[in-house]
C-alpha cells in the first residue's frame, strides 16, 4: 500500500517526473549488472488512471551507448528504399504535422517507412518516396546568393 496520498489526477508533468525517477533506479540496477538502459515514450497515458512508462535494458556498445536494432536495420535498409542512413531520427513536416523517422520495414513495400508523430508519439507509416520528398523540401537554400 503506496505511504504517500495518491493526486486525484497524472499531470503530463507528473508522469515525465516520475518517468525520470524510474529511469534513475532502472539506471542503478543495469549498471550493477554492466547494462545500459534508454528510456522509451509514456504511452497508454490515461490521465486518471495511470501510464505505461517503458525501458530498453541492453548490452553496451563500445562507446557506452545502447544498441539500436530498429537504427541498425533502418541503415541497413535505408539505401534500397532511396533513402539515406543518416535519415534515421531525421524528422519532416507534411505541412501540418512534424513527424520524425523510427525505422524501415521490407515487408511493408507500399509503405516501408515508420515515423512516429512529434507531439503525441502516434506511429504513422510512409511511402518512400513520399519521406524523401518531405526530407527534400524541408531543406533550406544554403547556397550563396548573387
Amino acid at each position: 500500500m503506496p505511504s504517500a496520498k495518491p493526486p486525484r489526477n497524472l499531470t503530463p508533468v507528473l508522469c515525465r517526473r516520475l518517468q525520470a525517477e524510474m529511469l534513475k533506479a532502472c539506471e542503478a540496477v543495469a549498471a550493477r549488472h554492466g547494462l545500459v538502459v534508454e528510456p522509451r515514450d509514456i504511452t497508454g497515458a490515461d490521465l486518471r488512471w495511470g501510464f505505461d512508462a517503458t525501458f530498453r535494458v541492453s548490452i553496451p556498445l563500445p562507446d557506452g551507448s545502447a544498441l539500436d536494432p530498429e537504427r541498425l536495420r533502418f541503415e541497413a535498409l535505408s539505401e534500397a528504399f532511396g533513402l539515406s542512413p543518416a535519415d534515421y531520427g531525421r524528422q519532416f513536416s507534411t505541412g501540418r504535422e512534424q513527424f520524425r523517422i523510427t525505422g524501415i520495414d521490407p515487408r511493408r513495400p507500399k509503405y516501408p517507412v515508420s515515423a512516429e508523430r512529434i507531439p503525441d508519439g502516434q506511429e504513422f507509416k510512409f511511402t518512400a518516396e513520399q519521406v524523401s520528398l518531405l526530407l527534400q523540401h524541408g531543406m533550406k537554400d544554403v547556397t550563396p546568393k548573387g
